[in-house]
């Protein structure tokens, strides 16, 4: 994996639309069924938003009916890391991007196989980049 990205939250501020700063700097969420990728099916790769690192494959997306878009898996173990989210009276694991920072989802124990997980990822975190 490529060197960390350390940037100021003024540096973020600046670069970022407010909610993408808001979501990816802050650990805020969008409102369910409102992203622009929850329903997406088009092929390709799904970056994050700030830093353009591939997360996502669109071929590991399903609908799991919660109004986010969701995986069962990232592009490598790498390229997300979890972290334990204790806030809003609850115990969930928080995904960040492994290159930045930035904060995208959770990660939940109630996905598809094969792995039986579902990343529950922010539309507003992500960029596409579409398969030809």
């Amino acid at each position: 994996m490529a060197d960390k990205i350390s940037k100021t939250d003024r540096e973020w501020e600046t670069e970022l639309t407010p909610e993408q700063y808001r979501v990816c700097r802050c650990g805020g969420t969008e409102a369910p069924f409102t992203g622009k990728y929850a329903e997406t099916k088009t092929p390709g790769t799904y970056t994050c938003a700030c830093c353009g690192q591939e997360l996502f494959d669109s071929d590991a997306k399903y609908d799991s009916g919660s109004g986010w878009p969701s995986y069962y898996q990232p592009v490598t173990k790498t390229s997300v890391e979890e972290h334990i989210d204790a806030g809003h009276g609850m115990v969930r694991t928080e995904v960040t991007c492994s290159k930045c920072g930035a904060h995208l989802g959770h990660v939940f124990p109630d996905g598809p196989k094969p792995t039986g997980l579902r990343y529950c990822i922010n539309s507003v975190a992500l960029d596409l980049k579409e398969r030809k």
